[in-house]
Formats: C-alpha cells, sequence, structure tokens
C-alpha cells in the first residue's frame, strides 16, 4: 500500500491545521497583553559590606566595635557573638558597613590590629549556610625550617 493512500484511508488532517490550534491553545491572541512577571523575592543581605572580626577580647562589646570601625565609614550592624551557656564573649563578631569600599578600607587598615590587648583577624563574612556542610578556606602551613 502505498504512503498516500495509507494517509487517506486515515483520513488525518493537514499538519498546518493541527499546528495552529496546538498554537492557538498556548499563544495569547495578539491583542492582549502578556501577563506581566511577578516581582522578584527579595534577596537577603549580601555580605560584601560584612566583615568577620576575630581575636576580639573578652571585654569587648558593641559599643568598643563600632567606635574602634566608625572612622572608615557608616557602621549600620554590629554583632558580638557570645556563649548561651556562660554568657560571656566567644571571641569573634560582625561589623556591617554600608557599602563595599567603607569594609574593604576597615579590613585593610584593622587587620592585624591590636584592640583591647588582643590582636584582630579581620576577613569579608561567608554566606550563612543552614544545613549544608561549611568549608572554610585554610592557609598552607610552612614546613618547620628547624627540623
Amino acid at each position: 500500500m502505498a504512503l498516500p493512500e495509507l494517509l487517506s484511508r486515515l483520513r488525518l488532517a493537514p499538519l498546518h491545521h493541527h499546528l495552529r490550534r496546538s498554537l492557538s491553545a498556548v499563544a495569547p491572541p495578539p491583542h492582549e497583553p502578556p501577563p506581566p512577571h511577578p516581582a522578584p523575592p527579595p534577596q537577603p543581605a549580601s555580605n560584601k559590606h560584612k566583615l568577620f572580626v576575630a581575636g576580639l577580647s573578652w571585654s569587648a562589646d558593641e559599643r568598643s566595635l563600632t567606635d574602634a570601625f566608625s572612622s572608615f565609614g557608616t557602621v549600620t550592624e554590629v554583632r558580638i557573638m557570645y556563649d548561651k551557656n556562660s554568657g560571656r564573649s566567644r571571641g569573634f563578631g560582625f561589623v556591617q558597613f554600608s557599602n563595599n569600599y567603607e569594609a574593604k578600607c576597615a579590613k585593610d587598615a584593622m587587620d592585624g590590629k591590636v584592640m583591647l590587648g588582643r590582636a584582630l583577624r579581620i576577613s569579608f563574612a561567608l554566606d550563612k549556610v543552614r544545613g549544608g556542610p561549611v568549608i572554610v578556606p585554610r592557609l598552607p602551613t610552612q614546613a618547620k625550617q628547624d627540623e
């Protein structure tokens, strides 16, 4: 049996008819504007402006940390992490600035400086990840040269 004869027996409609029907079901009519896209969900605050400050003295508080860093720009938030059992400082905290430039200036100037008898170690804060493994980059250790 030849293909044209087979097709006529099946009485299939021409292909363009099916395409036109399926396209009209999917696409809105041309005179109607497409529905507006929903607004993107608000993004969490970026950590580009937030510094991680380690090496804090137990006597350091939010006020002393704000005073130490406010000369580099507008400090928008200061948080010192405390032990929930003893209430004593865990020795680290976060300082957030209003922009990245101020945070970079503060990091460059204060990293290694002594505050209340302890040398500060400052880096940009990493994004908080809940439920996933936290990978902390380590600097390569140098072999002891005395051995």
